[in-house]
């Protein structure tokens, strides 16, 4: 199994897109931090066939230290907890069988960021504010 990171989906992405590495790095980081915030602020995030993203509390409960047999005392923690989504979960499922329908999906979205960022230069070519 291999470890991709956000580097490596970067890069696939501008490739993908043909965004500016810079212009995909931003966009990536902007969305890890509103989904920080979000979830530090107790807000759920859903996002559809992907999964959803939940803060929990977790009460504070006794454990067992492994080594030394000794009960500890482990205190009340917020954590986040994902639910995966239905397309994810039959991508996992079925790697292979879920290539077509994730190809099809990002040709749509390498198409549509392309027809907005020739709408945008024409605009600016044209001398017309968005």
């Amino acid at each position: 199994m291999a470890t991709i990171t956000k580097k490596d989906l970067i890069d696939r992405i501008a490739e993908e897109t043909s965004l500016k590495r810079v212009d995909v790095k931003r966009i990536v980081q902007t969305l890890l931090d509103e989904m920080t915030r979000e979830l530090g602020e107790g807000n759920r995030l859903e996002f559809r066939d992907f999964g959803v993203f939940e803060p929990k509390e977790r009460a504070a409960r006794k454990a067992q230290n492994p080594k030394t047999l000794e009960r500890v005392d482990v205190p009340a923690k917020r954590t986040v907890k994902f639910k995966v989504g239905r397309l994810m979960q039959k991508c996992v499922d079925d790697p292979e069988g879920m290539r077509e329908e994730m190809d099809a999906r990002a040709a749509q979205i390498v198409v549509t960021t392309r027809a907005a960022r020739n709408s945008v230069a024409h605009a600016l070519v044209n001398g017309k504010k968005r």
